[in-house]
């Protein structure tokens, strides 16, 4: 009970209180020895993801994770698990006593991908060591002068002679989508001969039996111990064979992968149209996750984040690129997606994520509410589009209609039956994403006949480049949403970690937010902290000392201790673009709710910058990571076993002399511009006259609480002031396959995109 009632004292909202309060019945039932089937029932069901309830108790299964076969129904799922045992040995010998199969075992979550008879799922739910279960969702791709437009060829300038060399050579990149075209001319080094891609691996269907040659639904395996990237070399070994897709000739057969890959780090200065990414010299790391449709199941992109965590101390991959989304209206606590993404930043890695294409409901009326998993998460950087014009000046900018508005609404259901919603600010910030010009993947010969699903389905797409006419392996076409925004804030962090190689990625949050450009009419909800702003994010790097992230890890470095390098001051808040000045907005999120400012977030050391810590709201967990014993010749620590997250300890957030600009933001209401909706340039206004207020005492975590809830949304303030107002995004197969690619802003949409 002590350690029960320390989580409760955790518990950070609303939403959260209602859930606490189920589990101290249930604690106190167990107490009693009080056990009914009735209850046993209640808290099985209140472990499972609602569509998987609706699917097991459904005349007929309508989803592809639920099928009939022989008479019984299986689905397919995630569970997610609290044991000690990282094996997961118990568990999964009782999937495989209940009739069915283990296919995978997962690094990123203590969990498994399982197969399951319909009606044993509420048998292995009512296990102590599961926390909850979740269908084996659908994911789905999310779909682009971009160098002038947000700064990126001012790095490069021969003129101007600042961060120069700034091309993101060194540090990779890895894209998590349908493939890259490893031999395209714009994903090669300068030299023009070798490919960029240093590694490419093919994930499709290693989350269930396919990849290993089982026949599909069916019973009795356990193919966790084969499938598993872990410390025993020679099956690890196997197992990079069984993924290996390097220097394929299909690599990219949709075509989405390559054009995220070339905005993020495409070399296109060769061509009349230059198509020049942001970072083009990254290194870059294909996971193939999506198949030719644009189409995967969530256990293969979990795998995926496996194998970049493994990995990413080997091949200095520091930059995690989800142009995609799941079907999820599960709490960031809950998501199994989240909870991997979350893995991944406390391991270093900086996880980027499209906000999704939801923002314009069918009737072109706005929609709030509509961001997507995995950018519901407080710990990644959630990117939303905006519309540059097809000019360089900043200065007609606007957020895209189909970008997708916060808060997040996923969130969870208590034992009442009543939902809860996470309603955290999202997106982070907005980057270009109309038309935007890019990498069209063919086959490795280039060939016209062997173009990708995009192209050739829609070869307007490719027409405003010569279309079938372009040359071999340089062909180009251009894309819109919030898919093509990510990749320019992948690139532009590989930029960073450049310059500043000790950067951690929630401080890669706060540079890219804090230089941000705030766009005059939109507020926190449509644009975050405002406009991408490369040349800010990177000389506010350069000017940090080198070591963060080491002395974080080696526990050396004390909240309020100096951040600036030996000799550094902290820049002026403004950056040159395109010859104007572009005033940095100096707003950051914080704690999922909280708006911070003021220039001591960068002079002196902030506790939130650990990236194993998150903070949300009144709670905040902290994150421990395990490694396998070093081998002869290897370095320490290269090689991580375990993820787990606890409760955090008493401990400062945030130092005085940080401006906190949440009391500024006001009460949310819509027809006020205030609280979540106002506008950020408004925000950013007062902010630059002295307004907000200097906190003499910090934000403290104390006894598992934080006093401040930080600027909310209280349930039914926007239903009740006429803005539509999602309740999670729930992308059902049919849905998703009609949703459309965002050819440009105001074009119909064409094909699934979310």
């Amino acid at each position: 009970m002590q350690a029960l009632t320390r989580f409760v004292v955790l518990i950070e909202s609303r939403m959260l209180r209602a859930l606490a309060g189920t589990l101290l019945v249930l604690a106190a039932l167990a107490t009693l020895g009080v056990a009914t089937p009735e209850r046993a029932q209640w808290l099985a069901d209140a472990k499972l993801a609602a569509d998987l309830r609706e699917a097991i108790g459904a005349a007929a299964p309508r989803q592809g994770w639920a099928r009939e076969q022989h008479g019984v129904r299986y689905v397919k799922a995630l569970i997610v698990s609290n044991s000690a045992d990282p094996e997961l040995s118990d568990l999964r010998a009782h999937v495989l006593a209940v009739g069915g199969s283990v296919y995978y075992r997962y690094l990123s979550v203590t969990a498994l991908s399982v197969m399951l008879p319909a009606h044993r799922v509420h048998e292995i739910a009512q296990r102590s060591d599961v926390q909850t279960i979740s269908p084996n969702r659908p994911t789905r791709r999310t779909a682009s002068t971009l160098e002038l437009s947000t700064g990126a060829a001012d790095l490069r300038s021969a003129v101007t002679g600042r961060g120069a060399g700034r091309d993101g050579s060194r540090v990779g990149i890895a894209v998590l989508d349908s493939g890259i075209a490893w031999n395209h001319h714009n994903l090669r080094d300068a030299s023009g001969r070798h490919s960029r891609v240093q590694r490419a691996v093919d994930f499709l269907r290693v989350g269930d039996a396919r990849a290993v040659g089982v026949r599909d639904w069916r019973p009795g395996f356990d193919l966790s111990q084969a499938l598993y990237q872990g410390g025993d070399g020679g099956r690890t070994a196997r197992f990079e064979r069984l993924i290996a897709a390097d220097r394929g000739d299909e690599a990219d057969l949709h075509g989405h992968g390559s054009h995220v890959a070339g905005i993020a780090a495409g070399r296109g200065d060769y061509q009349a149209v230059d198509s020049t990414g942001i970072a083009p010299g990254a290194s870059l790391f294909d996971v193939k996750v999506l198949d030719a449709e644009g189409s995967g199941q969530l256990s293969d992109v979990l795998a995926g984040i496996d194998w970049v965590i493994h990995h990413a101390r080997e091949y200095n991959i520091r930059v995690l690129n989800l142009s995609l989304a799941a079907d999820s209206t599960e709490s960031y606590l809950t998501d199994p997606l989240c909870r991997a993404v979350r893995s991944a930043v406390a391991a270093g890695i900086t996880v980027v994520v499209a906000a999704g294409n939801y923002g314009k409901a069918a009737d072109g009326s706005e929609r709030y509410g509509t961001i997507s998993a995995p950018g519901n998460d407080p710990s990644v950087i959630t990117v939303g589009a905006v519309n540059t014009r097809g000019t360089a000046p900043r200065g007609d900018d606007s957020v895209n209609f189909f970008s997708s508005r916060g808060p997040t609404r996923s969130g969870l259901v208590d034992a009442h039956g009543v939902r809860h919603a996470d309603n955290l600010l999202k997106p982070d910030l907005v980057a270009p994403g109309n038309k935007i010009v890019g990498v069209l993947a063919s086959d490795k010969h280039g060939s016209n006949r062997g173009w990708s699903h995009l192209a050739s389905t829609y070869p307007q797409l490719a027409a405003p480049f010569g279309g079938s006419a372009q040359r071999r392996l340089q062909q180009l076409m251009n894309l819109s949403g919030t898919s093509i925004s990510a990749p320019a804030v992948s690139g532009t962090v590989a930029l960073m970690l450049q310059a500043n190689p000790g950067l951690t990625p929630p401080l890669v949050k706060a540079i890219l937010q804090y230089t941000a450009q705030p766009l005059a009419g939109a507020n926190l909800l449509q644009q975050g902290a405002g406009l991408l702003n490369v040349g800010g994010a990177v000389t506010l790097a350069g000017a940090l000392r080198g070591d963060i992230a080491a002395a974080i890890e080696a526990g050396r470095l004390q909240a309020g201790m100096d951040l600036l390098a030996p000799g550094k001051a902290m820049p002026a808040p403004f950056t040159v673009i395109n010859g104007a000045n572009v005033r940095w907005g100096r707003i950051v999120f914080a704690g999922g709710s909280h708006l911070l400012s003021g220039s001591a977030l960068f002079t002196r050391y902030q506790p939130i910058y650990d990236p194993r810590l998150v903070w949300v709201r009144q709670g905040a967990q902290r994150y421990t990571l395990g490694y396998w014993p070093a081998e002869r010749g290897e370095a320490p620590r290269q090689w991580i076993r375990s993820i787990v997250a606890r409760p955090a300890p008493s401990q400062v957030f945030v130092t005085p002399g940080v401006i906190a600009a949440t009391s500024l933001a006001g009460a949310t209401s819509w027809h006020g511009m205030t609280g979540l909706f106002i506008p950020t340039a408004t925000l950013s206004d007062w902010l630059g006259v002295g307004s907000g207020v200097v906190l003499s005492e910090g934000v403290v975590l104390s006894e598992g609480v934080v006093l401040s809830e930080g600027v909310v949304l209280s349930e039914g303030v926007v239903l009740s002031e006429g803005v539509v107002l999602s309740e999670g995004v729930v992308l059902s197969e049919g849905v998703v396959l009609s949703e459309g690619v965002v050819l440009s802003e105001g074009e119909s949409s064409l094909m699934g995109e979310p």
